[in-house]
């Protein structure tokens, strides 16, 4: 007798909404990393950085 493989249409999609949102999970609780590694392959993260100052050196937000 041959081993049929069969997974019911109820586990199926569990099984897949369980796979779906472990990928898309990574993405959101990695992102400062993937930010951070973007920055550093661009180059951006210092002119970034530079626009946000005002002249005192502070954090343009910091007066909230």
């Amino acid at each position: 007798m041959p081993f049929l493989a069969y997974i019911d249409p109820g586990s199926g999609s569990m099984l897949l909404q369980v796979i779906l949102a472990g990928v898309l999970a990574v993405p959101f609780f990695f992102r400062r990393v993937i930010s951070d590694g973007l920055h550093r392959i661009r180059g951006t993260r210092g002119k970034a950085d530079e626009a946000t100052r005002d002249e005192g050196g502070e954090d343009a937000t910091s007066d909230r």
